[in-house]
């Protein structure tokens, strides 16, 4: 929508140039588009080579009638406790094993049709994607499965396969169709966020433990369904005990993370920084502290918006995760401040750090939208580093020092690194770049 166009009148839902996905970037665009055909293509082959049965049709149903219900419960479960995990593979996964491709293709639709009408509003584009890259993963699986059932029964020329192979099969695809909706998202998220470490992203510990534990369950879901249509009744009291894990864990999750950035909070940070700096007293090893602080970040919001802060802060956060290591620790600290633990780095490395994402962060363009010609800024950052052998043997001794170097940095003209040492402060880095345009 134009930022000209008259408070209280709303663009035809038929102009193409309102629609939100053509404010997607470019490449962003041709990837969401091209995911998005190659399902409708698939679903029109599995379409012409499908003869609908009545007992098909009644497991597809009934399926989808337990995902509807469990979409419910994921409803009131939210209500008090943001979003909450999904589990709908235990439902979909057995109409991928035990029906055609086609329902496999189609039946995220359904779903996510009622999560956006019961639960929450979002772009229809993105609810699209979202149902083309599960249907293709899911499509993908029914494809697998139903070609190994078809060789298996030449090899053993009985009716089904043995009970062991059989259930190792629908884990195997599985598996493949997690494999095939990863390569269909990932690369969204990617184009979107450069900056993203995908790698965290897919081998987050408790995510892939919350996708184990789905798979195993659509496993026994899918051989209940193949035995009898009426074991589902006893499967969805432990699909339901599923979910208030899955949000029991995302509760902890939260309680330990900042809900805007996702990074530790400062309770969490503090706790866990405090046992490193003990560990590295005991080991006599090299540790280091940085804060670091958006330079007028008051500024930000009052000239763009706290919209824009609020995606500075997030690109700000990307940028320092990208530079460190897994086990340096990264939390959030007030507004607009940071604060990082580097164990095993004396202050020359600290400082190298703290250099590189400072320079980084300067050079980065920020969009003030998400319109493909929107206008840029780029916001700058001061950071203070100190080190263990440098500032005492506590915490609090160290989160001073630090935060003396950086109010010297800020001091001193801010966009600069500066670094506390035993006789002196040194500043690392200095530009004049970055807020010049900016009221402060």
């Amino acid at each position: 929508m134009s930022f000209t166009q008259r408070e209280g009148t709303r663009p035809s839902a038929l102009d193409v140039r309102s629609w939100p996905i053509r404010q997607l970037p470019g490449r962003l665009l041709v990837f969401v588009l091209a995911v998005m055909a190659l399902d409708v293509i698939a679903i029109g082959i599995a379409f012409a080579t499908t003869t609908a049965r009545p007992h098909d049709l009644l497991i597809f149903g009934v399926l989808v009638a337990c995902s509807a219900l469990t979409v419910e419960v994921t409803k009131r479960a939210s209500e008090n406790a943001g979003s909450v995990k999904d589990i709908f593979g235990v439902w979909e996964l057995p109409v991928a094993i035990l029906l055609s491709p086609l329902y496999a293709l189609i039946v995220p639709i359904p779903r996510l049709l009622l999560i956006q009408w019961r639960i929450k509003h979002i772009p229809l584009h993105r609810r699209a994607f979202s149902a083309a890259a599960v249907g293709l993963s899911y499509g993908g699986a029914s494809w697998a499965f139903h070609a190994a059932d078809h060789a298996f029964l030449q090899q053993a020329g009985s009716s089904r396969l043995p009970g062991a192979a059989w259930v190792l099969t629908v884990a195997a695809c599985g598996i493949l169709q997690w494999a095939i909706n990863q390569c269909a998202v990932l690369p969204a998220i990617k184009i979107s966020a450069p900056t993203i470490n995908l790698r965290q992203e897919v081998w987050d510990l408790e995510s892939l433990r919350g996708d184990a534990t789905e798979l195993c369950v659509g496993v026994l879901v899918t051989l209940c369904a193949a035995a009898t249509l009426v074991t589902i009744a006893f499967a969805f009291p432990f699909v339901a005990l599923l979910q208030r894990s899955q949000r029991h864990a995302q509760l902890l999750k939260a309680s330990r993370h900042d809900s805007k950035t996702g990074l530790l909070n400062a309770g969490t940070w503090e706790r866990e920084a405090n046992a490193e700096v003990v560990r590295a007293i005991r080991t006599r090893t090299p540790l280091a502290v940085a804060l670091i602080d958006l330079d007028s970040f008051k500024a930000v919001n009052d000239t763009y918006g706290h919209l824009f802060g609020d995606k500075a802060l997030l690109a700000v956060t990307r940028t320092i995760t990208a530079f460190l290591r897994e086990y340096d620790l990264v939390g959030r600290f007030g507004g607009e401040e940071f604060a990082l633990l580097l164990p095993h780095t004396d202050e020359n490395a600290a400082r190298g750090i703290a250099e590189r994402i400072r320079a980084h962060i300067a050079d980065m363009p920020i969009a003030l939208s998400d319109e493909p010609d929107s206008e840029t800024i780029r916001v700058t950052v001061s950071i203070g580093v100190t080190a263990l052998s440098t500032s005492g043997s506590q915490l609090t001794e160290l989160l001073a020092t630090a935060d003396t170097a950086l109010y010297r940095a800020k001091g001193a003209g801010r966009n600069q690194v500066w670094v506390i040492t035993d006789t002196t402060s040194a500043r690392s880095s200095v530009s004049s770049d970055g807020y010049d345009n900016l009221p402060v």
